[in-house]
């Protein structure tokens, strides 16, 4: 086997790793939602349990990509997808944590029924784990254009979150003995919210990997941070 050929299987691998380590966070997220949904104690701490194995997989895809950047002098393009890996193994680790955070609140809320909003905040979920598992699809495929796509439902996040915010303030008026369990269900679409917006930093970071622009997309549009100098990158790391 060649060396070009050796180093494209073990990216391969590294690509491989991260849309594993991204379905746990698909799945950690759900089921999070679906205990808090549920009132479900053991649901919740099989999430938190399951938190262990995002942060380790996250730490051995960072371990590998750097031993490939050191052992094997990858191409800038090869550059800046292994800078993607990297970038995106820290997103879905950080999300990982909003799932376990969400499950902690169904801790913290002890069974306690609340209402309506639970409803609104498994749409969140939901609409979040589909704009993850798109954005992971466009870094398998390369799909700039995709990544472009995926970032514009996060409005339908947001005015989900301000949907429960409105909601919440109105039960906290109607009866004020439940203002501490608005502030966990709130935190809880909080993490959701945050949770969508780590989705569109990995789209910026598969448009990089792509096309070598940094972008910054927000609810303004899409603004050209840079260019990458691709000669100037290699060179970086290897002068």
């Amino acid at each position: 086997m060649g060396l070009r050929e050796r180093f494209d299987r073990e990216l391969e691998r590294l690509k491989d790793a991260i849309l594993v380590l991204g379905s746990h966070v698909e799945e950690a997220i759900a089921a999070a939602v679906t205990a808090l949904r549920e009132r479900d104690s053991e649901g919740s701490r099989r999430v938190i349990a399951q938190d262990r194995v995002i942060n380790e997989s996250r730490f051995e895809i960072e371990a590998d990509a750097l031993t490939l950047i050191a052992t094997q002098q990858p191409m800038a393009r090869d550059l800046r997808v292994i800078a993607a890996v990297l970038d995106i193994a820290s997103e879905l680790e950080r999300m990982g944590d909003y799932a376990k955070g969400i499950a902690r609140i169904t801790l913290m809320l002890d069974g306690r029924p609340f209402g309506a909003p639970l409803v609104e905040l498994a749409g969140m979920a939901s609409i979040t784990r589909d704009m993850l598992h798109e954005s992971l699809d466009a870094f398998a495929r390369g799909d700039a254009v995709l990544a472009h796509a995926v970032p514009k439902r996060d409005d339908e996040v947001d005015a989900l979150y301000n949907q429960i915010y409105r909601e919440l303030i109105d039960a906290i008026v109607a009866d004020p003995s439940r203002i501490d369990r608005a502030n966990h269900l709130l935190w809880a679409a909080h993490n959701l919210e945050r949770a969508a917006d780590r989705v569109t930093n990995i789209c910026e970071r598969v448009i990089f990997s792509v096309t070598g622009e940094m972008i910054e997309m927000d609810a303004e549009g899409t603004r050209l941070v840079s260019a990458a100098d691709d000669g100037w990158l290699a060179q970086a790391f290897w002068s």
